[in-house]
């Protein structure tokens, strides 16, 4: 009798709860017996999740000061941390790459599946590592020049890649030039239900992080003095707040529940990023809110003409514009439509296509 193959599932650090987080848990109820590995583990953020039981083994890292809240401080000793850790007893490693968990080195002949949320931003795109986009700094840009060619050195090592949207697989072929299977993240769409009543509020929800572009949305929003409640926590709050008008309300972290009832009722739903995928943006469609997005990146694969409006220039004015034309628009957006379209993007189908890809390969 064949025994089970034993998998190890690589992530790049586990700081807090997020879409990545929600997608490794949903891999783990198809693979529950796979061991996982990461940089740095933020253990108390995952308290009431399926990793709060589980043995999860880290790097270093994790022993260092302040590791757990300012993770990306320690980038530069990401690539040698990822390729300390000992593998000899797998035979199938699952890296779910955004930074540095393609270099994990594998050992006796075992296979390596990367699962790319976005080949690293900060070394292969015009972003500083505190989300802005302004690079004249030296020893970043040598930094990142080397981090460079230490990751395509370890993309080679990895036999099979698959990525969470089209235009990231279009950013590994760009980068390492190697075809991607696009396998679209799960969201858990039965979370959400159209609320026969919409309010009169528009909603955001969002780490607060300079890339996320939630400047353009506060300042639209305070400009055009239409209710916004923001949800979520990160760096930017401070700065946030005070360039917001009175019209704009912070609601911090809320859980599952709460973000799904506010969403029900909101008039719409607001992004202004350049989304790699975009899970809010399908949680919001699930739950009967329409969208206005930015036009680039995962939102045009995942927002129709059916479920929402985009705007073309990532500028204060550009949004302003297109809130307008949503106000102004004569036929409000069927739900049907809405929740039609957050089905592509259901757990079972993320499950189905996942299990099929690991069994190919």
């Amino acid at each position: 009798m064949k025994s089970e193959p034993r998998i190890a599932f690589i992530t790049d650090a586990l700081p807090s709860v997020g879409g990545a987080e929600k997608t490794l848990f949903t891999t783990l109820e198809i693979f529950p017996n796979a061991d996982v590995f990461t940089l740095i583990y933020n253990r108390e953020v995952f308290v009431n999740t399926p990793l709060a039981k589980r043995t999860i083994r880290t790097s270093f890292l994790n022993l260092l000061s302040l590791a757990q809240k300012h993770h990306r401080t320690f980038l530069p000793l990401m690539p040698l941390a990822i390729e300390r850790f000992n593998l000899r007893d797998y035979d199938l490693i699952v890296s779910f790459n955004y930074a540095v968990a393609n270099g994990i080195r594998r050992l006796n002949g075992a296979r390596h599946i990367s699962y790319t949320y976005t080949p690293m931003r900060y070394a292969w795109r015009d972003l500083n590592i505190n989300g802005t986009r302004s690079r004249n700094q030296l020893p970043i840009n040598w930094l990142m020049r080397n981090f460079r060619k230490w990751d395509k050195k370890a993309a080679s090592r990895v036999d099979e890649f698959a990525a969470i949207s089209h235009v990231i697989s279009e950013r590994v072929q760009c980068a390492y030039q190697r075809e991607a299977r696009v396998i679209y993240p799960p969201v858990e769409i039965e979370r959400f239900h159209p609320s026969a009543k919409r309010s009169n509020y528009y909603v955001t929800v969002s780490r607060l992080v300079a890339h996320k572009r939630l400047d353009l949305i506060v300042k639209a929003f305070s400009c055009l003095q239409l209710p916004l409640l923001v949800i979520g926590n990160g760096p930017e709050l401070p700065r946030l707040m005070r360039m917001a008008a009175a019209n704009i309300k912070f609601m911090g972290y809320q859980p599952d529940d709460k973000v799904a009832e506010l969403l029900s009722k909101a008039r719409g739903f607001v992004c202004a990023a350049e989304e790699d995928f975009g899970i809010a943006i399908v949680e919001a469609q699930a739950a009967g809110c329409p969208v206005i997005a930015y036009g680039s990146g995962g939102a045009l694969e995942t927002v129709t003409a059916q479920t929402g409006i985009f705007f073309e220039e990532q500028t204060t004015d550009c949004l302003i514009e297109a809130a307008e034309r949503y106000e102004r628009a004569p036929k409000p957006f069927n739900t049907e439509d809405l929740v039609s379209n957050a089905g592509r993007f259901s757990k079972e189908r993320f499950q189905r296509e996942f299990t099929a890809f690991l069994k190919g390969v």
